[in-house]
């Protein structure tokens, strides 16, 4: 649902994204318009003043720490919501369930597991409840701007935490998010690897998404000799990538004689 209705990279079908909705619902207590609204704040003030959960900002420790709390912060920022919200859905349930109720789906949530699991629900819950916030606040929104690499130089301090983001629905790669955030496919390199992509792809296949956009790979012609606006812009962006590829062919290029 982050690349669908925060960025536009996709777009899901309309039952696929309702259980996309539910789930955030039930599983979380998050409101989808209020969710995006600070995901696209993020990105809009990325590591500035009025980012809303910057390590940059408010410190590495508290962003890991104390993420859902200045993520309610700013959920509940009508300003937020009004300057980041748009295009997020406004239907009858939305209305009058998701938004108007949104803490009765942990309820329900917590309810059916205790049915289900008895006593060991407890334990389940606790670490759903905990587990939860500090993996998608704390580990993406701290981490994620502290440890790891970076593919892409820009002002944030956005890093990919592993090239391989298996854990965490391909989010680990949130240098390449930040370079590229209306890109559906957030690995760029050919060695890194996003689970998210992998469903996606499995979506489209079942007709159930259709991807608008992704970002390019770096591709090198040795041929073209032109310089035109999209080659410069092209070398801007990927310019960790070209660089050390000058560097190594200049190294490996013969020395010339400047004797006359």
């Amino acid at each position: 649902m982050h690349r669908d209705q925060s960025h536009g990279g996709l777009i899901l079908h309309r039952a696929l994204r309702h259980v996309f909705r539910f789930w955030l619902w039930f599983s979380s207590g998050a409101v989808t318009r209020q969710w995006v609204a600070v995901h696209r704040r993020h990105h809009a003030l990325a590591d500035q003043q009025g980012d809303p959960h910057s390590p940059v900002v408010f410190g590495l420790r508290r962003v890991v720490f104390e993420g859902y709390e200045l993520y309610k912060d700013a959920a509940r920022d009508p300003e937020t919501l009004r300057n980041y919200g748009r295009g997020t859905p406004e239907d009858w349930i939305e209305r009058h369930l998701y938004s108007a109720h949104p803490f009765l789906g942990l309820v329900v949530f917590s309810a059916v597991h205790l049915l289900l699991f008895g006593v060991p629900a407890v334990v389940m819950l606790a670490v759903h409840l905990v587990a939860q916030p500090f993996f998608a606040g704390g580990v993406i929104n701290g981490l994620g701007h502290a440890l790891g690499y970076r593919s892409f130089e820009m002002p944030t301090t956005a890093t990919n935490l592993v090239p391989w983001a298996l854990l965490l629905g391909g989010e680990e790669l949130h240098n390449n998010h930040h370079a590229f955030p209306r890109s559906a496919r957030f690995s760029v390199q050919r060695w890194e690897f996003d689970i998210g992509w992998l469903w996606i792809r499995l979506f489209s296949a079942l007709g159930l998404a259709k991807v608008r956009w992704v970002a390019p790979r770096p591709h090198f012609e040795r041929r073209r000799r032109d310089l035109d606006a999209d080659t410069v812009n092209a070398l801007f962006v990927n310019r960790m990538h070209v660089l050390p590829r000058r560097s190594a062919s200049t190294r490996s290029a013969p020395a010339r004689s400047t004797a006359g």
